[in-house]
């Protein structure tokens, strides 16, 4: 499977006093890369909203940091999917500037119903297509 790949540029609004990407803000990065990717497999988080009133949540995440990111430089965020099962589906994104690994993040989310916030079942479609591009 080939991973995602997204990129974002750092803003002022992204980083502390000293010009560092904020610790959160990656946080916000990987939100936004991980829609792109979804969206790029034909399945945007979007429709299962609409079709099916379930929405993927965050159930827990690992941030790794290793390198700082500073102002106005870009970043790419590479999405893979490295499990996926009935109703979670767990990524790892990495955050590169050129070659240099500047951190990463694993993060398992879980389907729940928007009504009332419970565990459902992920729909078939986005199961499908999660499966077909999980990385070895």
């Amino acid at each position: 499977m080939t991973t995602h790949r997204h990129e974002v540029r750092v803003y002022y609004q992204d980083t502390d006093a000293g010009g560092i990407v904020y610790h959160a803000q990656y946080l916000a990065f990987a939100e936004r890369a991980r829609s792109e990717a979804l969206r790029s497999l034909g399945i945007p988080h979007v429709e299962m909203v609409r079709q099916f009133g379930v929405m993927l949540v965050v159930q827990q995440l690992n941030l790794t940091y290793l390198r700082p990111a500073r102002l106005d430089e870009v970043i790419g965020i590479e999405t893979g999917i490295i499990a996926a099962s009935g109703a979670r589906v767990t990524l790892r994104q990495e955050f590169w500037r050129d070659s240099l690994s500047l951190a990463v993040l694993e993060i398992s989310l879980g389907c729940a119903r928007i009504a009332d916030g419970r565990a459902a079942r992920m729909p078939e479609l986005w199961r499908t297509r999660l499966r077909e591009v999980l990385v070895a």
